[in-house]
Formats: C-alpha cells, structure tokens, sequence
C-alpha cells in the first residue's frame, strides 16, 4: 500500500464515521431531553471518544506519511481538507464541552451546524483522495 491508497483508505472510514455521525448520532442526541441531557451527552462521549480516537489517529498517521512521502497534487486537496475537518472538529469539541455544563438549545444548534460542515470538508478530503489514485 503507498500513501495515497492510506490517505484514501482513512479519508473512507472518516466519510463513513461523519455520515454516521451527522444523519444518526448527532440528530439523536438533539433529541435527548432536557432533564437527561447531562447523562446522555455523558454517555454520547464516552461511547464515541474511542470511535473518535481512531478515526481521527488514522487520519493524522496517514496525512503525514502522504506528507513525507510528497504527495501529488490531489492527495494534497485532500489533506487541506482533513486539515479543515480537524479544524471544524476543534469548535465541536468546544461546543461539546459547553454542552457538558448542561442542556443549551442554541448550542445544540451551533453544534449540528457545525457537525454540517465538518461532514462537508470530510466529504470533500475523501473525494479529493479519490481522484488522486483514479
């Protein structure tokens, strides 16, 4: 396997993780209500934490091997979007972390939001990888 077959390989399992994420998990957890937002936002993180851990550490092992690697020039899109995505998920993970104190309806918004365009840059970052090996 090169790089670029990695960068593909992980961008995949990341478009398939987000889609999840945003057509699933995210819109069941807006539903949680109120009075158990505490305990099931808890329980969001932790089940999804590990998911997390290894689909964003493939992302990152495979951009720098790509990196060292010199890639072309669409394995390059790709990895700007990554970087994008890892951006995005930087504002989840604050608005995340602003919903731990308890239940906020406007964060909740913010946070789908902000989940929308994360599923946007990790749509890009796999399509762009794609047509660096075709």
């Amino acid at each position: 396997m090169n790089a670029e077959t990695a960068v593909l390989a992980s961008t995949a399992a990341h478009f398939g993780f987000q889609a999840t994420v945003t057509a699933i998990v995210y819109p069941a957890l807006a539903r949680i209500p109120s009075e158990q937002w505490t305990m099931g936002h808890r329980a969001h993180t932790r089940a999804i934490t590990p998911v997390v851990a290894v689909v964003y550490g493939a992302l990152a092992i495979t951009g720098v091997w790509a990196l060292w690697s010199g890639p072309d020039g669409w394995t390059l899109v790709a990895l700007a979007f990554v970087a994008a995505t890892v951006l995005v998920t930087t504002f989840a993970a604050r608005l995340h972390g602003r919903l731990g104190a308890g239940h906020d309806a406007d964060l909740i918004r913010r946070l789908l939001w902000v989940d929308r365009l994360r599923a946007a840059t990790g749509t890009l970052a796999f399509a762009a990888s794609l047509i660096s090996i075709v």
